[in-house]
């Protein structure tokens, strides 16, 4: 389905290039030209004799979700609260313990990302182009700016600085309070991309962000100036979709490291400071992302395999194939586990020793498309149909 999705963008570009795209991209998949399909079904789940179980606290509906569009709705959890929207423009905060609505609105916007809480405001995106910041007490609207394109990267705050990635891969930088423009970054966008649900990250006064090509750049907070920027993953092969290198997963920062790792961009680690690459690891590569932890990362590649590296130089520790294909999130950590979301709406745990699957619970019947967001031991969930879920592993 990724190969197709791919073709299909394809088509979707301007006439002359996009048509020039398209051939050089059927050279590397001839087989689904030929009509047959090559695409790998995902596994089917096995019996399992749970050693953890994951216990449901409270579940609610909120709107109509995803509403089936490509967004980047990922709950906000607070100390007391959690933020949630749906694709509609319906925003909720519920008890962080106990799921009871404290306030709801319909802000009439089709939202695209978010909300990310920061000092008492939610910031949310929209397919439209529009960006929105709302009072978390109440939901009421606080300022709206427009942007270049739709949001679907989850905004990057710091102090009173908001970073925006737009779908055409600018960067622009908004005063937190008032919404006023304060810089804006513009950088070339390969012909051929996929869409993806990786944000920028802020870091020791710095904005970093993967793209196209392989690069990772760096900007500064205050001015979005480069500080520096680094190609980690050299794009090769003959047919366009080969070369198709993107750094489109959040970077995870660790002290003085960068971990970052993208569609086809395999998994590195680089100094904050100067974008010196320490490592890099052809395998796996995600789309999806990673998490971090001790001296561990924890990768869910694109086939949906479950991978543990070595921090320090990446060698690959375990890998868990039970779950291949299923369209897994991101991991996220709590306790001594890992949680991921699946395409049948189910949560998965694995231990973080060797990977194996210690447990399961099935959150919706829709697909959990972003990743569990872990707040004091407690895992929030967000289906694709707009259940939202609190889970405790016991």
């Amino acid at each position: 389905m990724r190969t197709i999705f791919i073709v299909l963008l394809g088509v979707l570009l301007s006439s002359c290039s996009g048509l020039g795209v398209l051939k050089d991209a059927a050279e590397g998949i001839g087989e689904y030209f030929g009509g047959k399909d090559n695409a790998e079904p995902p596994a089917e789940l096995k019996s399992l004799e749970s050693t953890v179980t994951a216990r449901l606290l409270w579940d609610v509906r909120i709107g109509k979700g995803h509403d089936k569009a490509f967004v980047n709705l990922v709950p906000a959890v607070t100390e007391d609260r959690v933020f949630a929207a749906d694709h509609r423009g319906r925003v909720d905060a519920r008890d962080r313990l106990k799921g009871e609505q404290l306030w709801s609105v319909d802000t009439d916007f089709p939202l695209s990302s978010g909300p990310v809480e920061a000092d008492g405001r939610l910031f949310l995106g929209t397919s439209n182009a529009e960006f929105l910041a709302l009072d978390a007490a109440n939901g009421s609207l606080l300022w709206k700016a427009t942007m270049s394109s739709e949001v679907t990267a989850l905004a990057g705050v710091q102090d009173d600085t908001v970073v925006i990635r737009t779908s055409d891969g600018k960067l622009a930088a908004l005063d937190a309070r008032t919404g006023a423009s304060r810089w804006y970054h513009e950088r070339s966008v390969p012909s051929l991309s996929i869409r993806s649900r990786g944000s920028p990250v802020i870091s020791d006064e710095r904005v970093l962000d993967g793209y196209g090509g392989g690069k990772l750049t760096a900007l500064g907070l205050d001015d979005g100036k480069p500080v520096w920027e680094v190609t980690v993953a050299i794009p090769h092969g003959r047919s366009e979709v080969e070369r198709l290198v993107e750094l489109d997963a959040d970077p995870v920062v660790r002290g003085d490291t960068v971990y970052v790792t993208g569609y086809q961009g395999g998994v590195a680690a680089l100094n904050l400071a100067g974008g010196e690459v320490l490592w890099r690891q052809d395998n796996p590569s995600s789309h999806q992302g990673m998490a971090v932890h001790r001296r561990s990362l924890f990768v869910t590649d694109t086939a949906s395999d479950v991978w543990q590296l070595d921090a320090s130089g990446g060698a690959d520790l375990w890998k868990q194939t039970e779950l291949h294909q299923r369209k897994l999130t991101r991991p996220a950590l709590v306790k001594n586990y890992l949680v991921v979301g699946d395409f049948e709406g189910y949560l998965h745990i694995l231990s973080q020793d060797d990977g194996g699957i210690t447990g399961r619970i099935r959150i919706d019947d829709s697909p959990i498309e972003v990743p569990p967001v872990v707040y004091d031991d407690v895992v929030y969930v967000y289906s694709q149909g707009g259940l939202l879920a609190a889970v405790v592993l016991e």
